[in-house]
Parts: structure tokens; C-alpha cells; sequence
């Protein structure tokens, strides 16, 4: 997923290069928030008639500072009486390599240059179906433009050929294309994230986001391109531009259901077939070695892994859940229940979502302007709050993702599948994700040095600037009203405990945590980083701005749904998988944090160490709320609880640390069992 920008005049314009650079630029830079793992631009070189295009595995603000780059747009806007156009991306790498620049966009295919936003979730499949075109490259974007083309061959117009070509899509799609042999230049979108900055006149900015142009036209004097306004190109809708005769028309996307269809089936059929292997043993092997990390040294790797489950069975646990002795701060009475079990308040005795509706009635706003936010990480919960949205607030959504290094490919595709699907804009907040992943790994570092349990959360500090950026989006979008998918269930507060945090059974929400407590907890990680100095790293500022986001950011008109309907995780699962085809793991069958890269890691280490992991603590709860039954909440927990080979596998790649050195320290930990 990238952020797309361009701009494009008239022949007969007459704006300064100054000007036209200085905006292209400004455009560029306020991109990167949708990732900054490689970048590229697009320009018409006037002067000898043809496409230009650069590109590289880099942040787009580095990209400008090469002579090439200069040079380029330079030429393009120096031109006088021709129509002008420079358009590119800031990329957040989801399919091929960036260090590969012909997964970089801008996508050269057939004649076509386009930059893409989303996914092609049906990617595979669509190549598969039409074997007269041909595959060069992983990246995603080049079967759009192999399709396009295709379609133009058979005679349909440019407007047709891009509308089928979307329409055999399965995933997300905003994009920008130029045509060597034509003279259109297209924006089309089926989720409605492109929005365009125009005079109605002789010049034209786009970009992925309202709030880019927004702040473009702050840092930008407009006031030479006379009366603007800024407009949104909704879902599956787009815009042409004849660059001879700068004649602006609106097309739709027409919808062909059959394609849809087929494309969706079809890579039902394979998920399916993907979570078949993965409950075959000796297939799953198989799996593990040829498609996921064609790795020889897997099977040695896998063999690393230790689940110590006879012993895990014997530990003492709660007759009533199944919370084990290993609990921090766990008590137990004479009849072998624990305290946890004792101060438990039921709270899956939801209001109805009448009640939300009604609620929800002030914040409804005319001429289809967007209502809520929801914060969208692609997991069951949040796939299921925004199809309760849609479906039965009817509401005018706009999803937002933070994406801190740890949003794994699997949770991208969920997102592009849901938010195609509605026709739902997902905005996607990049962090410098290099550089998170860098302080992850220092962390890990430091932390492996002297293991203890309660430094973890430290492991996953930097997603918490997660609240801020939902704050700070709600405010660019001038939306009030958020509902998330926060779940009661996922109380998780052995991770406290383990710092010296007691329970706070009396707490309004799992993620509150009293002012005393917070000091306690700061002053537990200062004592530890004093006593390991490798935590005092670049990652200190990142972690404390975390801290403050997750505890200071306003929280203001915001509902939780599961206050409003009952979480049901049957309900849930048949509800995204049947109407969305979400995507579920390989590597196990729970449905639980299978988006997030590190939860693999940390529920190893708490499985190994103390004989429980979150997933203990879920299960415990379902049964407090009379979900499940404790025999069924055993079975369910020794079965989760085994360590994930290809989840761990994808994650010390990706924070750069050594499988078997990091998993031959972890076995070494002393065992509270």
C-alpha cells in the first residue's frame, strides 16, 4: 500500500516551474505517512516526446534530493504551450521486494505506467485465469496493467478497459495511469481513497488522502490557479483527462458482479484449500518448507521449538477457569477458585444496538460526508465492527491502519478484502518503519541479556502510537464519532503483573490502568533499563511517546460495539469468512492476533517460562461469561498454545535477529513450573 500524488496542466497553463515543482514536491513529502520502504515518480519529457520514470527503494524526500530527479521535472515543467503531468508514490511494501525496482513503482507494462494504492488480493488467481498475458515481476500492480491492456487489445475503450480490469479485482484499488500510445490520463478508484485539488480550468493535484491535499493547500499559495475546490472521487468511480484538450470526464466503475464473483470464489476456494493443508500434519511440513520460507534449515529450526505440555498439564489450576499457580497474584479459596474468578463482573449483558443506533443519530451528516472512524487492523474483531457498521448503523465509514513495522502481509490482504469489498476508504498511517523495527530488535537485545517476564510489553511499544494518529486523523477529517472492536475478553493483565502491577478488578475498560499504577509500572521499566543499559537505546523516546499516547491521548465520542452486541466467536468467524473471505493463518487454527508479528514470539516465551500464554486468559474469560465450558477452554489452550514456526520464522527476519540464536536463549530461561 503506498500514498499516490500527481499533478497535471493544461497546454495552454502557464504556471512557473518554481511553482509546479514546489507543489509537486510539497505533494511527495506529504505521502511518506503511507510508507517510506522505496518511492518513484512519473513525468512526460516534452522536449523528446516520451515517459520518463524513476525510481528506487527509497523515502521519497531522498528521492528528490537526485540530480536525476532534478533534472526530470526540471525538463517537464520548463516546457512552455504543452500539457504537463508528474505523478508517484511513497510505497509501503506489500508484494515484491522493494530492493527489486521492478516491484517499485511506478509499474511499467505493456505501454502503461501506473501507480497504485491497495491490493490485488486475487493476485495469483487472476494471472492463472488469463494465461495470454504474462507475468514478469511479484509486485501486485502489474496484472492491473496487464488486464488493461488486454482489454484495450479487444477493441474497448479506455474508460471500459480500466472499469473490467477493476472489475476482475478482488482487493483494493486507487490508482493513476498514462498510456504511451493515448492521450487520457486516469484516476479510478473502488474504495474511494483518491481525492483531486482542481480549477475546473487548466490545472489538477490528487493524492491519496483529503487530509494531504488539506495540508497542501496550507503550505501551498494556491491563490495563482484562482477559484478551487477539492473533491472526493468516490468508491468505484473515476475521472479521465484528455491531456491535448485538458477535458475532464467522470466514469463509473460499473460493477460486474460475475467477475466479482468468480474472482471471489475462486480465492475462497484457495484459502480453504491453504487451511486444509495446515490441519494435515505432514502436508503443513510440506507447507512450511516450500511455500513459506523455502528454507532447508526449517526443519532444524522447527525442531527447536519446545512445548513442554506433560509438564504444562500437571501445573494447578483454577477449578472454575483454567488460570494456573504460575498467575501473577493469583489466590485460590478452599474449593480451588481464584480471585480472578471471584471479582469477575459479567459483562457480556450488552445494550442493543438500537441503543447504539440512537446514539449514533447526532453524528450522521449530509451530502455522503464521512460519519466515524474505525480503527482497522484487519483482525476478526475489527473486520466484524466494520460490517456491523455498514450493515446495520449504515454509516459512512473511513477505516484507519497504523502500521508500526508489525502488520503482517496476511492483515494487509484482510484489509484490502473488506474494505474493497464495502467500497470503504482505509487510511493507512506509516511509521518509519526501518527504524521501529530497529528499536524492536535493540529491545529484544537488551532484553534477551537479562529475560524478564515484565519487560515484554516493551516488545511492542510502538504500536501504541496508535491512538494518537486516530485522534489526529479524526481531526484532519473532521470526523467525531469513533467505535472500535475493543473486547473484553482480551484483558490480559498478567502482562502488568509481571512488573508488580496487582489486578484492578474494578476497571472501566482492559486497557485503563490507575495513575498509581502507571507510576509503579514507569518506574519498574526505569529500574530495569539502569540494570540492563542496552534498553537505553534509540528506542527510549519512542517507547515514552508511546507511553503518552496510549495513556494521554483524548479519548472522546467514541462507543465500543461489544458494549452494544454480544461477542460471539462463531457469529464473528462465519460472518467475515462467509460474506468476506477473511484470511485465516496457517500455522494455527486459532483466529486470535494472527494479524500481529509479534504475538508468536511473546506467547512462546510466556508458554515456556510460566506454562500459559493470552490465550489462557481469553479462554478463562469465555468461561467467566459462560461462553465455553472448561473442558472445551483446555482443549482449545493446549492446541493454541503451540509454538507457531512460520509466524516466529517471519519475525526474526524481520527485525534482523537469528532464529536459533534467539530461540536457543529463550529455552534457556529458568521455568516458573
Amino acid at each position: 500500500m503506498c500514498g499516490i500524488f500527481g499533478v497535471i496542466t493544461s497546454k495552454q497553463s502557464k504556471y512557473s516551474k518554481e511553482f509546479l515543482t514546489k507543489s509537486l514536491k510539497h505533494l511527495a513529502l506529504l505521502s511518506e505517512t503511507r510508507g517510506k520502504d522505496s518511492s518513484g515518480l512519473c513525468t512526460f519529457n516534452q522536449v523528446e516526446n516520451r515517459i520518463e520514470v524513476l525510481k528506487g527503494p527509497i523515502p521519497i524526500r531522498q528521492l528528490f534530493y537526485k540530480k536525476e530527479i532534478k533534472n526530470v521535472v526540471s525538463s517537464t515543467f520548463s516546457t512552455k504551450e504543452s500539457a504537463k503531468y508528474a505523478f508517484g508514490h511513497s510505497r509501503l511494501v506489500t508484494n515484491g521486494t522493494q530492493l527489486d525496482d521492478a516491484n517499485n513503482q511506478p509499474v511499467i507494462k505493456e505501454g502503461i505506467v501506473g501507480v497504485h494504492n491497495g491490493i490485488v488480493v486475487n493476485v495469483d488467481e487472476l494471472w492463472e485465469r488469463h494465461p495470454n498475458i504474462n507475468r514478469e515481476n511479484e509486485i501486485d500492480t502489474e496484472v492491473l496493467l496487464a488486464l488493461i491492456r488486454l482489454e484495450l487489445k479487444n477493441n474497448k475503450s479506455v474508460k471500459e478497459a480500466v472499469s473490467k480490469s477493476i472489475n476482475k479485482i478482488f482487493g483494493t484499488v486507487s490508482t493513476a495511469l498514462v498510456f504511451e500510445d493515448l492521450d487520457e490520463f486516469i484516476l479510478a478508484t473502488n474504495n474511494g481513497s483518491l481525492y483531486i485539488l482542481y480549477n475546473n480550468k487548466d490545472i489538477l493535484f490528487f493524492a491519496s488522502e483529503r487530509s494531504m491535499l488539506s495540508e497542501f493547500e496550507k503550505k501551498i499559495n494556491l491563490s495563482e490557479i484562482g477559484k478551487y475546490q477539492i473533491k472526493h472521487i468516490k468508491c468505484n468511480n473515476g475521472i479521465s483527462i484528455s491531456l491535448s484538450e485538458y477535458k475532464i470526464q467522470n466514469f463509473s466503475l460499473k460493477t460486474n458482479n460475475n467477475e466479482k464473483e468468480l474472482s471471489r470464489k475462486k480465492e475462497k476456494y484457495k484459502i480453504e484449500l491453504t487451511n486444509i493443508i495446515s490441519k494435515n500434519k505432514q502436508l503443513s511440513t510440506v507447507l512450511d518448507l516450500n511455500l513459506i520460507h523455502l528454507n532447508t534449515n526449517a526443519t532444524r529450526e522447527q525442531a527447536l521449538l519446545q512445548y513442554p505440555i506433560d509438564k504444562i498439564k500437571t501445573l494447578k489450576r483454577c477449578t472454575k477457569c483454567i488460570l494456573p499457580e504460575t498467575f501473577p497474584f493469583i489466590e485460590f479459596d478452599d474449593k480451588g477458585e481464584c480471585n480472578y474468578c471471584k471479582n469477575h463482573k459479567r459483562k457480556n449483558q450488552p445494550k442493543t444496538i438500537k441503543e447504539l443506533q440512537d446514539l449514533v443519530k447526532p453524528y450522521r451528516k449530509a451530502n455522503n460526508k464521512p460519519e466515524v472512524l474505525i480503527p482497522f487492523s484487519g483482525g476478526r474483531d475489527s473486520t466484524y465492527v466494520l460490517h456491523m457498521v455498514k450493515k446495520e448503523l449504515g454509516l459512512n465509514a473511513v477505516t484507519y491502519t497504523y502500521d508500526w513495522g508489525m502488520v503482517t502481509d496476511l492483515a494487509r490482504r484482510n484489509v484490502a478484502r473488506i474494505c474493497g469489498k464495502l467500497g470503504v476508504e482505509n487510511i493507512i498511517v506509516a511509521a518509519d518503519i526501518h527504524w521501529k523495527r530497529q528499536n524492536i530488535k535493540k529491545n529484544i537485545t537488551a532484553w534477551l541479556k537479562n529475560p524478564t517476564l515484565g519487560m515484554i510489553p516493551l516488545f511492542m511499544a510502538g504500536d501504541k502510537f496508535f491512538f494518537y494518529y486516530a485522534y489526529k486523523i479524526k481531526k484532519q477529517l473532521d470526523i467525531d464519532l469513533e467505535i472500535w472492536g475493543v473486547n473484553y475478553l482480551e484483558n490480559t493483565e498478567f502482562k502488568t503483573g509481571f512488573a508488580g502491577l496487582a489486578p484492578q478488578f474494578d476497571k472501566k475498560r482492559i486497557y485503563s490502568i490507575s495513575l498509581m499504577n502507571q507510576l509503579k509500572l514507569f518506574g519498574f521499566v526505569a529500574k530495569n533499563m539502569l540494570q540492563s543499559p542496552g534498553y537505553i537505546n534509540q528506542s527510549v523516546l519512542d517507547s515514552l511517546g508511546s507511553f503518552a499516547s496510549r495513556y494521554l491521548t483524548p479519548k472522546t465520542d467514541y462507543y465500543h460495539m461489544f458494549d452494544y452486541t454480544s461477542w460471539n466467536e462463531k457469529v464473528i468467524e462465519d460472518t467475515i469468512i462467509n460474506n468476506y473471505d477473511w484470511e485465516k493463518a496457517i500455522d494455527t487454527k486459532s483466529t486470535w492476533r494472527i494479524g500481529d508479528g509479534t504475538a508468536s514470539f511473546y506467547n512462546y516465551i510466556y508458554t515456556l517460562t510460566v506454562g500459559f500464554s493470552e490465550n489462557d486468559t481469553f479462554r478463562s474469560n469465555q468461561i467467566r461469561e459462560g461462553m465455553i465450558t472448561r473442558e472445551r477452554a483446555l482443549e482449545l489452550i493446549y492446541d493454541e498454545n503451540k509454538p507457531r514456526y512460520n509466524s516466529l520464522k517471519w519475525y526474526m527476519e524481520i527485525i534482523g535477529l537469528d532464529f536459533v540464536d534467539v530461540i536457543k536463549i529463550v529455552n534457556k530461561i529458568p521455568r516458573l513450573y
